[in-house]
């Protein structure tokens, strides 16, 4: 069994959260994302997964916009023969083994020192780990900025420091963007309002974890002054793969797919080009 660092903090306690639900899923009758490292991963730590309270709608919705982020990035890949993908904020997700980077691409795992630390000791891979603080930009110097970068942030965003949001935000991937000749960032984006009701849900009041943000227009990271383009706004509710979601989500979902308004309050796939 792999023991936790015991200095792991409530921000990097999420990527437990999020592997969980991944776990889940893998399990079920039906799965969404199928991801069976995860969950043989889940029973190698010493963990009490049952303190997270994770319940079937944020299973499925995890598995959800990850699929759909991995199907982002797997069409970059295979447009962009030798990019470099950056997953930023990777927890103990599997996305490089799920992904299969061919020959050619460099993928970067980045998280806090500490979490790196746990993944390198029970998820071993084919990626270069960078243990950073993410709001800070050092780190970015030890990734290769001559080539094409796909730019993952799955779940980071939102848990920037409190207050600082949006100019953490703003100046990371202003960063970012400047390294690198071209590219994409994927995100799932909260809006304010879906921000705002994360603090009532059982799972991150479990966690304890006291704040999330977001922004509710789509086009406003063009405004970032990083050279953002907006591409695409996908929302998880109008995905074909919502007839696998348990009753009475599913009919629900199918219902608020019927309003942008409603589905922009759920989780949402934002592509950026730059």
């Amino acid at each position: 069994m792999h023991r936790l660092h015991p200095q792991l903090g409530l921000i990097q306690e999420t990527s437990l959260l999020t592997l969980y639900a991944k776990a889940l899923d893998a399990v079920r009758p039906s799965p969404i994302l199928g991801d069976t490292l995860a969950a043989d991963l889940a029973g190698t730590i010493d963990y009490d997964f049952g303190k997270l309270k994770v319940k079937p709608s944020l299973v499925v919705s995890t598995a959800l916009r990850t699929k759909k982020l991995d199907d982002v990035v797997r069409a970059f890949m295979a447009a962009h023969p030798g990019c470099v993908v950056l997953d930023l904020g990777c927890g103990l997700d599997t996305r490089v083994f799920r992904c299969a980077p061919p020959p050619g691409v460099d993928w970067y795992d980045i998280d806090f020192p500490e979490v790196v630390d746990l993944r390198a000791e029970c998820l071993p891979g084919p990626s270069h780990l960078v243990g950073a603080d993410l709001t800070s930009t050092d780190w970015i110097t030890a990734v290769p900025g001559d080539r094409p970068a796909m730019i993952v942030a799955e779940g980071v965003f939102p848990f920037m420091t409190g207050d600082s949001f949006q100019s953490l935000t703003r100046a990371l991937t202003r960063a970012l963007t400047g390294h690198f000749p071209s590219g994409e960032l994927a995100l799932n984006g909260y809006t304010r309002f879906a921000a705002w009701t994360m603090k009532y849900h059982p799972t991150i009041k479990a966690l304890g974890v006291k704040a999330a943000q977001g922004f509710d227009d789509p086009h406003e990271p063009e405004s970032w002054h990083a050279g953002l383009e907006l591409v695409e706004e996908q929302f998880v509710t109008r995905a074909p793969e919502t007839a696998l979601f348990p009753q009475p989500l599913r009919a629900l979902s199918r219902l608020i797919a019927r309003s942008t308004a409603l589905s922009r309050q759920g989780a949402r796939i934002l592509r950026y080009r730059f």
